[in-house]
């Protein structure tokens, strides 16, 4: 039998049956028809504090789960609140469907609560497309439009606005679910890439978070001999004890004479960005092969010599099935290894101590934790150092680089994969842009440690102003007890002195009913030993 309901409701309806089983935001007069189907449908929602907090939890749900996460918020503020999130969802590439109400009329009225402009161009600047449904079969038609593209093309952040009568209105059913499945795009001829690795001599292959399979790329190494980074969003695809990989250390500026030692460099899935290099040239003398899902990838500053339009997987193993292969390399397992040593010391040198913080934090982490980092200088010292033994298990607001983001993000991170290890990393500053959303860990009762680097400053920015000769100024602040504040939502806290104390409270945190905020400061490196 045909159910007729009011479009908001059917919207839910119509997620819960392409898979959606979670729904991020915050409800309000404008956007309360969206709420009317949620638990008829069998959705779950997650309240946030902020609306910011909601689509960042849509993101980190996106990233843990590897389907879309989708959240919904109100006119205006609430669009605005959650341009940020969606934001660093298009730099990073992680589909976020944000749904938004909207007034039904804006040009001759003026006045109206949440009044915008243009909030359909406003949501446009920071998403691969923000469109308005004036009807039931628009919304729909773009709905399906947009988990049909997260599947078939690079996976962006979309927004669907839809005015507050037609979410009221009575609308028929969506239509049934279609399929969109994504055939990978392949190499039409691998000819010329595979006649270029067998003459190479030091091939060398950069490996971005375009590529998924860590098998193929392992696979692919070991057939050809070749050496290997990873961006930071790659790492884990390859071995951490490769004899020739020099790691996620692509930032470091020498990295760009191993580069220019290798007479083929092929470089997959990565837009090898300012975020990657830090460098404006990726340093290359020798051929450069792109490999790349994107067009627009293929065609930038680097300007590759064989450029191909295809899934980064789906390219490795169209190599393996096409027999690549070497007998050998002339890169020296000894050399590369000096090579990372060097630079590990390079890291401790710019920011001492930290290592040594980070490699305690590391060992006391279960195996398959998923890590959300916030913009903080710890996070940026163990990405360069920290070897992930399994692909996509730390995200980094990359790109359009926000500071809030890991707490929101982890906890969505955490939803998606309950009764797995979460763990997020902030700094003291950037915590407090969404501390406020411990208050839904502790209503979830996420077992989620929140690591806090705290070296009461903005040190990163400070270290900055200094290298620029600029007097450190607007980088120190008050910071609020922590521990007392986390207590305050009902979570649980630790303030450890020692490494060993931290190893136990993280441990502990796994384990505890609800998140467990675990304030370090950067002191705790003379306290141990």
């Amino acid at each position: 039998m045909t159910t007729h309901r009011p479009l908001g409701a059917q919207i839910s309806h119509m997620l819960k049956a392409r898979g959606v089983d979670v729904i991020f935001g915050i409800p309000g007069v404008h956007n309360q028809e969206m709420y009317r189907g949620i638990e008829e449908a069998g959705i779950t929602h997650v309240l946030a504090r902020h609306e910011q907090g909601a689509a960042f939890m849509a993101d980190g749900y996106a990233r843990a789960s590897g389907t879309p996460g989708v959240a919904y918020v109100i006119t205006g503020p609430g669009l605005c609140n959650a341009m940020t999130p969606l934001g660093q969802a298009y730099s990073d590439s992680v589909p976020v469907l944000l749904i938004s109400s909207c007034l039904d009329e804006t040009s001759a009225t003026r006045g109206q609560l949440h009044q915008m402009l243009d909030q359909e161009g406003a949501a446009r600047t920071v998403c691969d497309w923000s469109e308005t449904a004036r009807s039931a079969p628009a919304a729909y038609a773009l709905i399906d439009r947009a988990f049909a593209e997260f599947t078939a093309r690079r996976p962006r952040p979309k927004a669907l606005t839809v005015p507050i009568a037609q979410l009221e209105a009575i609308a028929p059913p969506a239509p049934a679910p279609v399929s969109a499945a994504r055939a990978p795009l392949r190499a039409a001829d691998l000819g010329p890439v595979l006649a270029a690795l067998g003459a190479a001599k030091k091939p060398l292959f950069i490996f971005g978070g375009g590529v998924r399979d860590a098998g193929a790329v392992r696979a692919v190494l070991h057939a050809t001999h070749a050496a290997s980074f990873t961006t930071y969003a790659g790492r884990g695809l390859v071995d951490a004890d490769a004899p020739l990989s020099f790691g996620s250390m692509l930032a470091r500026p020498s990295s760009a004479e191993v580069i220019a030692e290798a007479d083929l460099v092929l470089a997959l899935g990565t837009e090898l960005s300012e975020g990657d290099l830090w460098r404006d040239a990726l340093g290359h003398t020798a051929p450069l092969v792109r490999v790349d899902i994107d067009p627009e990838v293929l065609s930038d500053r680097h300007r590759a010599d064989m450029p191909v339009h295809s899934d980064a997987d789906a390219f490795l193993w169209d190599l393996l099935n096409a027999g690549v292969g070497k007998d050998g390399s002339a890169w020296e397992p000894k050399a590369v290894a000096q090579r990372r040593a060097g630079w590990r010391a390079e890291v401790e040198a710019e920011r001492p101590g930290i290592l040594r913080v980070a490699d305690a934090l590391r060992a006391a982490l279960p195996e398959g934790c998923m890590i959300y980092s916030d913009m903080t200088q710890f996070a940026y010292t163990a990405k360069e150092a920290w070897d992930m033994d399994r692909p996509g298990h730390w995200h980094h607001p990359t790109g359009f680089g926000t500071l809030g983001y890991a707490l929101p993000a982890a906890i969505g991170g955490a939803v998606a994969r309950r009764g797995q290890p979460t763990l997020a990393i902030a700094g003291d500053y950037g915590l407090q842009y969404t501390i406020q959303e411990l208050g839904a860990a502790v209503e979830l009762g996420l077992p989620l440690p929140i690591f806090v680097w705290d070296n009461d400053k903005l040190k990163e920015i400070e270290d900055s102003m200094v290298r620029a000769q600029i007097a450190p100024n607007a980088v120190t602040l008050r910071n609020p007890d922590f521990c007392a504040l986390a207590r305050a939502w009902g979570a649980y806290a630790a303030k450890p002195a020692t490494l060993a104390e931290m190893a136990e409270a993280v441990t502990r945190a796994f384990s505890a009913d609800g998140p467990t905020l675990i304030h370090v400061s950067s002191d705790i490196q003379a306290k141990d030993g």
